[in-house]
């Protein structure tokens, strides 16, 4: 069963596992996933051996207007979904993010103690105390810079930015490591049968958000988070260390392959 299947991550999940029940936060076949009610009956009809929430309000600078809808659709929905998995015997695989830790270091591992610094972060790991709090057999994937075909991603917008402006401002004093939603789809199967708990899932490479940028157009020019206001305040540093499992590709042959496959 795959919640948020009409998303980014969603559509490349629906790749991976054909068999899949499919849902989502919009659309015909809609669940609400902070109607706890209807997320157990959900769960019930469907009897999944897996659920797999791919389900969130992602839109950083947007929670942070939108704090209490963010804690609802991210952190107190997770609970709904926890309760109704642990009942029918489900495993529940949920994806979290890089930015639940403060970015004071510049790795983090998957036992480091999370410091969120933005109403998002502060929403996502309220999600993963829920799913903690209320089941035993969970994985929880945290990964980062989320890219792919079938949404709205960073790559995406320098992509349109690109072809409108004679230079594009981007900030080279965030670290992180880009993750391919399709990479990650990939892995989410294989993570299924490993132990519960927590990993960190992301494609290998270290790179600041102008050295993404820079990888896919030619017109981009580098400066700093000062010159670059957000409304919602970015780590520093949010590198994702994978101790568990075999690494994946770097970023750099997924994005090849992602702009190869935007062409056809």
């Amino acid at each position: 069963m795959i919640i948020g299947a009409l998303g980014m991550l969603g559509h490349d999940l629906q790749k991976v596992f054909p068999g899949a029940e499919l849902f989502d936060v919009v659309g015909d076949n809609l669940l609400d996933i902070t109607d706890e009610n209807m997320v157990m009956e959900t769960v019930e009809a469907v009897q999944p051996d897996v659920v797999i929430n791919a389900a969130a309000y992602t839109d950083v600078d947007g929670c942070e207007d939108n704090a209490g809808l963010s804690l609802k659709v991210n952190g107190e929905a997770l609970a709904n979904i926890a309760k109704a998995c642990h009942k029918m015997g489900a495993k529940l695989v949920h994806y979290s993010t890089d930015y639940i830790f403060d970015g004071k270091k510049q790795e983090y591992v998957e036992s480091d103690i999370p410091n969120p610094i933005n109403a998002y972060g502060v929403s996502k790991l309220l999600g993963e105390k829920n799913i903690q709090d209320n089941m035993d057999d969970y994985c929880i994937i945290r990964t980062s810079w989320l890219f792919g075909k079938n949404g709205k991603n960073f790559i995406e917008t320098m992509l349109a930015l690109s072809e409108k402006m004679d230079t594009v401002n981007v900030v080279n004093d965030q670290f992180g490591k880009p993750t391919y939603a399709a990479d990650l789809a990939r892995k989410t199967k294989e993570l299924i049968d490993l132990d519960p708990g927590i990993y960190h899932i992301t494609n290998e490479g270290v790179c600041s958000w102008y050295e993404f940028a820079s990888a896919a157009i030619p017109n981009t020019v580098p400066c700093s988070s000062e010159e670059f206001i957000r409304k919602a305040k970015r780590p520093k540093y949010s590198i994702l260390v994978n101790t568990k499992t075999n690494p994946m590709r770097h970023w750099k042959d997924a994005l090849t392959d992602y702009l190869k496959e935007k062409k056809t």
